[in-house]
Parts: structure tokens; C-alpha cells; sequence
């Protein structure tokens, strides 16, 4: 992986890692088409980057993060489904990062759901009686984790799934957003810090010298991807939740539909890709 293969990789991240479009899948498909080897420190480097992206989170929430101590004991409680889903599946969720075929079908399939999900839960309005949930209770939480849970499938979308399940316990659009990026800190940094433990574990077995993990230029790497990253996000954030709470999900819908169904017509014709 060259230093513009590293560069091009962050701004996919950094534009996907909040939006209901799933950002693995986007990264998985531009890896593809620039003809990166998935190389066990290619798959750390799809991970660890998020963490610059999440980064952006604290940075626009800041105020946030000095709440009671229910705001963490909460997002714990969402935490927790995908602690345990993520430590019993991680081998098969492993081998579906190297599929673009998943990720086709998956954006195609969150697609259609994003284009109605705005009908089938609408904003209630206060004025008309509605009680639009701001603030999940311990119950929601759990539920949102829950759907978060789905977002192990590459392609499917984490952002998606937790926005979807905080619209499902009643939560406004803008409410369901921003709980999903808050839930995405302490997963993301989980993820990064299991694979950053398994990357060192494996090169252990493997009788490399663990005392220079990685080399010079994969720090470098690493660094240039999450500052990056982290300054694309940052921009991505203010911008997505600004246009969800106005105009809802449906465009991220048909954009999804757009990019998978080209995604399948082009594996159809057999086109070189070279993680199918």
C-alpha cells in the first residue's frame, strides 16, 4: 500500500464513517478498484483509521461528553451487543472484509430500507401530541446496540443501523445521529485495539521481532490516514446531520441502491477486482 493508496482510503473514511452509506464497504470497494492486496496490515489499517474519524466526534460534541453519568453508562449498556458478537464471530466477519460481493448485495439491500424508513417512522411533532424521544432511556439504548449488531456485515453500514434502531425506539432523526456517532467511539476504539492486539499476536507466532511492530513507512501510513481522516469527518459530521434532520434518509437510499446495483453489474461482466 503506497502513501496515496493511505491518503485516498482516509477521505473514504473520513466522508463515510457517519454517513448511512457504510464506510468498510466504501473502503473495501476503493481498495479494490485501486488494486490494493488485502496484506493482514491492509485490513489493520481499514480499522485503526476510524479512530481519527471517531476523534472528530469529541471534537463537534465536546460539551456532550460532560453529561451525568448516565450519557456513558448508556452508551456501555449499547456497547455491549457488539462486545460479544464481535468476539465470537470475529474469524467469519474477518472473511467477509475480503467480499465485494457482500458489500454490494448489503448496499443494495440498506438501500431500500433507508428509501421507506423515514415513512415507516416518522417525526412526531410536539405541537400535534407527539413525544419525539431526544434522550434514549437504558431499554433503547440496549435496543439500538442491538441493531448496531448488523453492522458486522461489511456493507451494511453501522451509522445505518444504530440511526435505524434509534428511530425505531422513537428518537428524532437528529437524536438517532447523534447516538450513533457517540455509540461509534467506544466501538471503533474496541475494534482498533482487538485488531491492533491479534496484528501483534499473529506476527508474534510468526517469529517476527513484535519490538518493531510495524515499520517506518506503515507509522507513517497510519498516521497520514487517521489525521486525515480525522479532518474529513469533521467536515462530514456538521454537514450530515444538519440535511438528515431536514430532509431525512431517503437520498443516502438511492445513492446506495445506485452504488450497489453498479457494483453487481460490474462483477456480472467479470471485471478485474481484486478482492472478489
Amino acid at each position: 500500500m503506497t502513501y496515496w493508496h493511505a491518503l485516498l482510503l482516509a477521505i473514504v473514511e473520513g466522508i463515510t464513517e457517519f454517513l448511512p452509506v457504510s464506510s468498510t464497504g466504501h473502503m473495501i470497494i476503493a481498495s479494490a478498484l485501486l488494486g490494493i492486496p488485502p496484506t493482514p496490515f491492509f485490513k489493520l489499517y481499514l480499522v485503526v483509521i476510524q479512530l481519527g474519524a471517531i476523534l472528530s466526534v469529541f471534537v463537534v460534541y465536546y460539551k456532550r461528553f460532560f453529561q451525568n453519568i448516565d450519557f456513558y453508562l448508556k452508551l456501555f449498556v449499547a456497547f455491549l451487543p457488539i462486545v460479544v458478537v464481535g468476539l465470537l464471530f470475529k474469524k467469519h466477519i474477518d472473511a467477509l472484509l475480503e467480499s465485494v460481493t457482500t458489500v454490494a448485495v448489503m448496499l443494495v439491500v440498506g438501500g431500500v430500507v433507508l428509501l421507506f424508513i423515514d415513512r415507516w417512522f416518522p417525526q412526531e411533532d410536539p405541537q400535534e401530541g407527539g413525544h419525539p424521544v431526544t434522550n434514549p432511556s437504558f431499554k433503547e439504548a440496549l435496543i439500538i446496540g442491538l441493531f448496531q449488531c448488523l453492522a458486522v456485515v461489511p456493507g451494511t453500514s453501522r451509522s445505518a443501523a444504530t440511526i435505524i434502531g434509534g428511530l425505531t425506539q422513537k428518537l428524532t432523526r437528529r437524536a438517532a445521529a447523534e447516538f450513533a456517532f457517540f455509540l461509534a467511539m467506544p466501538t471503533m476504539a474496541a475494534a482498533a485495539v482487538k485488531d491492533i492486539y491479534d496484528y501483534y499476536k499473529d506476527a508474534k507466532a510468526a517469529g517476527a521481532d513484535v519490538s518493531h511492530l510495524f515499520s517506518a513507512t506503515e507509522l507513517k501510513q497510519l498516521a497520514l490516514g487517521n489525521a486525515v481522516a480525522f479532518v474529513v469527518a469533521l467536515l462530514a459530521i456538521r454537514l450530515f446531520v444538519g440535511f438528515v434532520a431536514k430532509y431525512g434518509f431517503r437520498a443516502f437510499g438511492i445513492y446506495r441502491i445506485i452504488a450497489g446495483g453498479i457494483l453487481l453489474i460490474m462483477l456480472a461482466l467479470k471485471l478485474p477486482l481484486n478482492l472478489v
